[in-house]
């Protein structure tokens, strides 16, 4: 079960009702916080783990496969991490049970924000760059919120896969 947190401008989009009574995520990288990006010539949505703050980038199309697309790019970017197949299955099962809340968490709110401009740029030097590539990009950005490390080897700390908290793991 995970729980997709979205601003309130993406849940007018999706055109949902907040499902304020939610159960606690059973994923390993927690509830994902959404936000729509609107930068032509396409709309995206970020989305960033709350406990790890990894960013993934999906397109902001078709609004009712968004959970479906989430778990999807979630995995993919995953792999890129070089996160074991059997740990990634395991991710996308639980995320395969949603449900969707107003974001609560300031922490994650103002590292979206820091996400979003920094993804502007990206997609303003770089507009051929793939959705992959720019979460991974976003990824390796140091964090405050995490101790200055950065979401991509901090996930992996989480999933105990790089003990050492060496960085630039793709």
């Amino acid at each position: 079960m995970v729980t997709i947190r979205c601003t309130q401008k993406l849940m007018r989009r999706l055109r949902v009702a907040d499902e304020s009574a939610v159960s606690p995520p059973t994923t390993a990288l927690g509830d994902w916080y959404a936000n729509i990006l609107f930068s032509r010539p396409r709309q995206l949505v970020l989305c960033v783990s709350e406990r790890t703050l990894l960013p993934v980038v999906i397109l902001g199309k078709e609004f009712e496969s968004l959970p479906l697309r989430l778990a999807a790019a979630v995995q993919e970017v995953l792999a890129r991490l070089r996160v074991p197949q059997e740990l990634i299955e395991r991710e996308e099962r639980e995320m395969r049970q949603f449900a969707y809340g107003p974001t609560q968490s300031k922490r994650v709110l103002g590292s979206m924000n820091d996400f979003m401009y920094q993804l502007s740029w990206l997609l303003h030097d770089r507009p051929g760059v793939s959705l992959v590539e720019a979460s991974l990009h976003l990824a390796e950005t140091p964090s405050g919120p995490l101790g200055y490390k950065s979401p991509d080897s901090f996930t992996l700390e989480l999933l105990e896969l790089n003990p050492s908290g060496v960085h630039g793991v793709h």
